[in-house]
């Protein structure tokens, strides 16, 4: 049933919606159509009521040898009627007394009764809601059989045997039997057929539901995608914001939750903007007043005689002066805002390995089809950059691989060097940290190269993790969202 719904918020209440309103115009179409056929049921009980009443005053001005003429004269294919010693009803029988259409029949016949009236309302079964159909929606008629004619039918009421209608017409379900005494102890039986209602009446109800039933999707589906078009433009604005991209803010609109949820997103893309750009502001002032000082304890330094000690102090000095430059390089890096524009992620990685083997660096790119991919190229460049001439310096060779998942892009970078210790994998990403016993044997860098990464990576929305290979070596693994959003 879940595979069934779709994902979405609009696409689910929607169809949630149509659900119910279909269960609701199928609910009232049975219960009209119900409805209805009782009432045409209830019409066409009180005719043959009627008619039988005219037929016992007729009977009762007419000689009894010309019974038999007018009950033929009267009978129809739906409707029989015939005169007999018996009543075709059981008088002993209260429940023919005493059933609504019985009363009926006695007001209509009041003054011409010799007794009680007798009236059989038989249950009857059908298909749907009892709505049945031949084939052209009139009532049952008769099937002859295989050996008859088909002028048979035409002179069936010509015939004096009082069985001819009922056995030429075997399988009509009856709606009414009915007995009404005459004078002389005779008795006027009639028997009708059960009313078919055709299915044809029923496509007018069925047509003014269906127009209804799309006025109704109609609207829904508006009001529906009214009030879920501000939670896309929401979803897609925190997604961009969660990549480091601008994202301005939003206009409040539809349901008041929806206002407050847009109210309180831009508070936080408010703050969340403040908080980085006083960090960052923070840092490049630190690292540049750090210059003056760093630059007057050089000056005073070429004044010490002791030479190993003057050596050693401005090597220091140096290595503070990479320290704030870097520092600062990277606070200038975190303020400026690149674009995010589309650019194909393969040839970007390509060209990034081609450049460092002309360095000298050995690296290998397998190569890949063609991936588009919406970033902001010059940040995500220097992050890989980063982490590709780390593997190529201190892993002897760097094999860097880029490939398609189900959740999104993957940079895989092989290296074959001595690996870093479990207790170390996470404290490499913190800044100025430095792995220089295990990685190499030299300085190598301020510790800045992998905490850039990370930043950068982040910012769009991916992550950075590393694992040490069973079979020696280092593996960076570099995961993108698979849905960026320029």
């Amino acid at each position: 049933m879940r595979r069934l719904l779709p994902s979405s918020l609009a696409g689910q209440l929607i169809v949630l919606l149509l659900l119910a309103l279909v269960l609701a115009q199928a609910v009232s179409l049975a219960v009209y159509l119900d409805e209805r056929r009782e009432a045409v049921r209830s019409v066409l009980r009180e005719q043959v009521l009627v008619r039988t009443a005219a037929i016992v005053r007729l009977l009762v001005e007419t000689p009894a040898e010309l019974h038999g003429r007018v009950t033929k004269s009267a009978s129809t294919l739906g409707l029989r009627f015939w005169v007999a010693e018996s009543a075709a009803l059981d008088p002993a029988v209260p429940e023919y007394r005493d059933n609504r259409p019985a009363q009926q029949l006695t007001r209509h016949l009041q003054g011409q009764l010799r007794g009680p009236v007798l009236v059989r309302v038989h249950v009857q079964s059908g298909g749907f809601l009892g709505w049945r159909r031949d084939g052209h929606g009139a009532p049952w008629h008769h099937q002859p059989d295989e050996d008859e004619d088909d002028h048979h039918e035409d002179d069936a009421f010509d015939r004096d045997d009082d069985e001819a209608w009922e056995r030429r017409r075997p399988t009509a379900p009856r709606s009414l039997t009915i007995a009404v005494p005459l004078r002389g102890g005779q008795w006027l039986n009639a028997t009708t057929e059960a009313s078919a209602f055709s299915p044809a009446w029923a496509w007018p109800s069925f047509v003014s539901m269906a127009v209804m039933a799309a006025a109704i999707l109609l609207i829904v589906i508006f009001l529906v995608r009214r009030m879920t078009r501000p939670l896309r433009a929401l979803a897609t604005a925190a997604d961009n914001l969660g990549r480091g991209e601008e994202a301005p803010s939003l206009a409040l609109s539809g349901p008041d939750e929806v206002r407050r949820t847009t109210r309180a997103f831009n508070a936080m893309r408010e703050r969340i903007q403040r908080f980085v750009q006083d960090r960052t502001r923070m840092l490049a002032a630190i690292s540049h007043d750090l210059r003056t000082p760093i630059t007057t304890l050089r000056l005073r330094a070429e004044f010490i005689e002791d030479g190993e000690t003057r050596d050693k102090i401005i090597e220091t000095l140096d290595e503070m002066q990479r320290m704030t430059e870097a520092a600062l390089a990277f606070a200038r890096g975190e303020a400026a805002q690149e674009k995010t524009r589309q650019v194909d992620l393969a040839a970007l990685v390509q060209s990034l390995c081609d450049d460092l083997a002309e360095l000298g660096y050995d690296v290998v790119f397998s190569e890949a089809e063609r991936t588009p991919y919406a970033c902001r190229p010059l940040g995500l460049k220097r992050a890989l950059r980063n982490l590709i001439e780390n593997a190529a310096t201190y892993g002897t060779r760097a094999r860097v691989a880029l490939r398609q998942t189900s959740a999104g892009l993957e940079v895989v970078v092989d290296d074959d060097g001595p690996g870093i210790p479990e207790e170390d994998l996470d404290r490499v990403f913190e800044p100025f940290f430095r792995l220089e016993e295990s990685r190499s044997t030299e300085t190598g860098g301020i510790g800045l190269g992998m905490a850039i990464a990370r930043s950068i990576v982040r910012g769009h929305g991916g992550e950075i993790t590393l694992k040490n290979r069973s079979g020696g070596g280092l593996r960076v693994l570099v995961t993108l969202p698979g849905e960026a959003r320029s």
